[in-house]
């Protein structure tokens, strides 16, 4: 794979123009190109640049508002709705986040549903900002069917990916973002692109046959859950979270009516916020990081997400799919 250098300013640059030319407001490229940019700055290549061609060809094709006015009204102390006016996420999360921990930070815990939108990013972004608030913050959504329950072999759940966030002050959170199927679909799109196999049990080939080609899985197969029947569950949770509770489509229900233009499908996302220092006390902190410490005392064991949270310090260009960003290129010039 050839790739070229750029550095996060240009990485933000290079997403914000081709979003600015392709129908999105200030505002929206702005969020946009800052998640893309934070993703690839932290190594999440599956939602960094990668995405920003599906960001385009929704805004092509007018399924996406590129200028939405996200609008928060909160229900009742505790409960935000935040009406994503049928754009994308991140502005939403923007708006929204500071709202819900505002409201959780007064009565200990509270929760937002964005409807109306459509979620094509990393989790960890919010939950995260929910942490570095000194709140525990959990966050799901959904997309279309792309797994299989445990048992089957046709799709019913998304890859139903799952956030949580815990604040440690005075250093960086622990967050885990992961998607509830074996491998998320932008792994497995990237695994493709790339020429790489994927572990036995990722997915079905379009014949409903394991296999180790990313391309097969991608292209008619389907994905599996982690895990078994476990992992079903939790990517059933999630589908009730983010759609039965929210009040947005399920997975099914989106794929009925998006016009499969390569974008996101919309949707909905919860987001939960908690107050340990209303919840445990004030020597919640001090308590959860004596078992930090007897957690990392372990051989071999790395908090989740530390890879990323090193991965930002390095201020050193990163190094990009040169083919993708000719591709991001040729969508504004």
């Amino acid at each position: 794979m050839n790739t070229i250098s750029l550095t996060i300013p240009e990485i933000h640059e290079l997403a914000r123009r081709c979003l600015l030319h392709n129908g999105c407001d200030a505002a929206n490229a702005e969020a946009i190109a800052t998640t893309v940019s934070t993703a690839e700055r932290d190594g999440s290549y599956s939602h960094g640049l990668f995405r920003v061609p599906g960001y385009v060809a929704s805004l092509r094709s007018g399924k996406v508002n590129g200028k939405a006015n996200p609008q928060a009204k909160l229900i009742t102390p505790a409960i935000v709705r935040m009406d994503g006016d049928n754009g994308y996420t991140p502005l939403a999360i923007q708006r929204g986040v500071p709202i819900l921990a505002d409201a959780a930070q007064q009565i200990g815990i509270a929760a937002m549903g964005i409807t109306n939108t459509y979620h094509f990013a990393a989790l960890w972004p919010e939950t995260e900002a929910l942490a570095e608030r000194g709140l525990v913050g959990l966050a799901c959504t959904a997309y279309k069917p792309t797994v299989a329950p445990h048992g089957a072999k046709k799709p019913l759940f998304g890859t139903n990916p799952l956030s949580f966030a815990w604040p440690r002050p005075g250093q960086t959170p622990l967050v885990f973002d992961m998607a509830t199927s074996a491998k998320a679909l932008g792994d497995v799109q990237i695994a493709a692109r790339d020429g790489h196999q994927v572990p036995l049990g990722t997915g079905l080939d379009p014949d409903g046959n394991p296999t180790t080609d990313p391309a097969k899985i991608a292209n008619g197969g389907v994905l599996l859950p982690f895990g078994g029947y476990k992992g079903s569950a939790i990517a059933m949770m999630v589908e009730l979270l983010c759609a039965g509770m929210v009040g947005e489509r399920f997975s099914f229900e989106a794929a009925k009516v998006d016009n499969n233009d390569g974008g996101p499908a919309g949707g909905g996302e919860f987001l939960l916020a908690m107050s340990p220092a209303i919840m445990a006390g004030p020597d919640w902190a001090a308590h959860a990081e004596g078992f930090f410490a007897e957690l990392t005392g372990l051989e071999g064991v790395r908090l989740p997400g530390q890879r990323r949270h090193e991965n930002r310090l390095s201020e050193a260009p990163r190094p990009i799919n040169a083919e993708l960003v000719e591709k991001i290129r040729t969508l504004y010039d």
